[in-house]
């Protein structure tokens, strides 16, 4: 069984700003509830440790398509069943709208459950309200990847058909 979440928030700082402190990934933990550890191994590679209804999970995951300003999105190449995208809209000079695209599959009686209650939909929608929180009080990103990971292929938003794949951005598309 599969879930699709999608949720957005209006975050008052310019676009580069949100983007920015996004690409920051082992910030996460700062504003994600659940999330223990994000490790960035390279570029295209991310390690996650999280608890999920209750229970401590590892993933690996591989960023698929990133552009500056706009998008970034993942699969899940073991672990943790997920993929999605986080996009990027500028509303105005200091606004930026951040739209979370998730999907996953929930694993074992304790996930099953905490989906049907949508408890991750929840959590996504707090996650996002500590994002805008965590970024308005600073007023500016921790730090900034500017680089772009396979602009232009026309990822969209991933599901979790490509979940579980080898990361090959070749594979894509």
């Amino acid at each position: 069984m599969t879930t699709r979440v999608e949720r957005s928030i209006d975050v008052g700082v310019p676009v580069s700003t949100a983007y920015n402190q996004w690409t920051q990934f082992e910030e996460f933990p700062h504003f994600m509830a659940g999330v223990e550890e994000v490790r960035q191994l390279g570029d295209r590679r991310l390690l996650w440790v999280a608890r999920i209804a209750g229970v401590r999970r590892e993933w690996d995951a591989t960023v698929l398509e990133q552009v500056p300003d706009e998008k970034v999105a993942w699969a899940a190449t073991d672990g943790v069943t997920n993929a999605g995208a986080v996009y990027f809209q500028r509303i105005d000079a200091d606004r930026t709208r951040v739209l979370l695209c998730l999907e996953y599959e929930p694993d074992g009686l304790a996930e099953k459950a905490a989906d049907r209650l949508h408890v991750v939909a929840r959590q996504a929608e707090a996650d996002l309200e500590r994002f805008k929180s965590y970024l308005e009080a600073r007023g500016t990103e921790t730090g900034a990847w500017r680089g772009s990971i396979g602009a232009g292929r026309g990822v969209g938003t991933p599901g979790v058909a490509l979940a579980g794949a080898d990361g090959d951005a070749d594979a894509v598309g």
